[in-house]
């Protein structure tokens, strides 16, 4: 069984870029992080909202991999957790890998199910110049690698701090990649 831990836990009830480090969040079944600017059963990102606000919100939770942070800091990229607009900082775990479906089991009580990526946009350049072109890529066959983190819903509520172990449970096969949402 793969584990993983919460290096950082961050929210924002504003839709701000950042979002601010706390000593912990909890996480509401079915609605995303307390306190947070995404809460909600429908769609909260402001450009989907424009499109359809009914449509269900996907993206109650984001989480990035403090791997991520790393490689980037190593190109010239310092980031602090939440600093992109995640909710959970993780380590030791590909977050990016995983397939669609996939439960996380965060900490006593929370569980988070993985939805897709996250699609980065132009604020990543706003932040720091240059960022977005290491988060999106192309492989050799010309599909876009998206590289900002996974979306998830949740469904058992709880919470969440720094240190919590992560624990990963696959969907069945055959496993579904994941794509933007």
């Amino acid at each position: 069984m793969k584990k993983g831990k919460v290096i950082a836990v961050s929210k924002s009830a504003t839709h701000t870029f950042h979002k601010f480090n706390q000593k912990e969040i909890c996480l509401l079944k079915g609605l995303g992080v307390e306190g947070d600017a995404h809460l909600g059963k429908t769609v909260k990102h402001r450009s989907r909202v424009a499109k359809d606000p009914t449509q269900p919100n996907l993206r109650q939770v984001h989480l990035i991999h403090q791997e991520l942070h790393q490689e980037l800091e190593k190109k010239g990229f310092p980031i602090a957790p939440g600093e992109m607009g995640e909710n959970i900082t993780t380590l030791g775990i590909d977050v990016l890998s995983l397939p669609r479906n996939t439960i996380l089991k965060i900490g006593v009580k929370a569980q988070v199910q993985v939805t897709g990526l996250r699609n980065p946009c132009s604020q990543f350049n706003d932040f720091q110049d240059g960022l977005l072109n290491e988060l999106v890529e192309k492989d050799k066959d010309g599909n876009i690698i998206r590289k900002a983190g996974i979306m998830g819903i949740i469904l058992e509520g709880g919470i969440v701090k720094p240190n919590d172990e992560i624990i990963i449970e696959y969907p069945e096969p055959p496993f579904q990649k994941l794509e933007k949402v």
